[in-house]
């Protein structure tokens, strides 16, 4: 059965984003135990591109199966794990990217490098890292993984602050997304 993706978060309602994200089914991780640990020979790069041994996984497919079984721990190492292994992946920066975003009846969508669908909130809650020359912002995917905004979707955000709050920076860049609010400034 060939993928379709989710269309443009610009076409959505937000009903039909919550519906985007019930849909997508995930792997119950949590619950898998495996008993053999080891090295995946794989990367995923700042921008977001996955290697396997040094090589880009070129299929989106794939991408989209791995990023499924992902976890990250306590102590920040980001692991693939099935129910028979557990392997740890190199992650340059963040496991995704947010390439969109949108606003929609006051609640905050953005699209990832793998298609999904995120509304933010207090499960999804947004985090600004860096400093005021080089700020970073995150959003918090599932089981300790993050994306890292890009460019783009960073302007994005930060106009859906400006509307919001106009020109008072004495509040900040500040978001509202299901009854959370969030600071874009480190």
């Amino acid at each position: 059965m060939p993928y379709e993706p989710p269309p443009y978060l610009a076409e959505l309602r937000l009903a039909e984003i919550a519906e985007q994200v019930a849909q997508r089914k995930l792997p119950p991780v949590e619950g898998w135990k495996p008993e053999v640990v080891g090295e995946s020979n794989m990367r995923i790069a700042a921008d977001g591109t996955w290697f396997h041994e040094g090589s880009p996984i070129r299929r989106p497919a794939m991408v989209r199966a791995f990023s499924g079984l992902l976890t990250r721990d306590e102590s920040g190492a980001h692991w693939l794990v099935t129910p028979f292994e557990k392997l740890s992946i190199e992650v340059d920066d963040a496991a995704f990217v947010a390439v969109d975003c949108v606003m929609r009846d006051g609640e905050i969508a953005f699209r990832l490098n793998t298609d999904e669908l995120v509304v933010a909130g207090p499960e999804n809650a947004i985090r600004a890292a860096g400093d005021h020359d080089t700020p970073a912002i995150y959003l918090h995917v599932r089981r300790g993984c993050e994306a890292r905004l890009n460019r783009s979707t960073y302007e994005q955000l930060a106009q859906i602050a400006m509307d919001a709050n106009g020109d008072d920076l004495e509040h900040g860049l500040m978001v509202h997304s299901q009854g959370a609010m969030f600071s874009l400034l480190p």
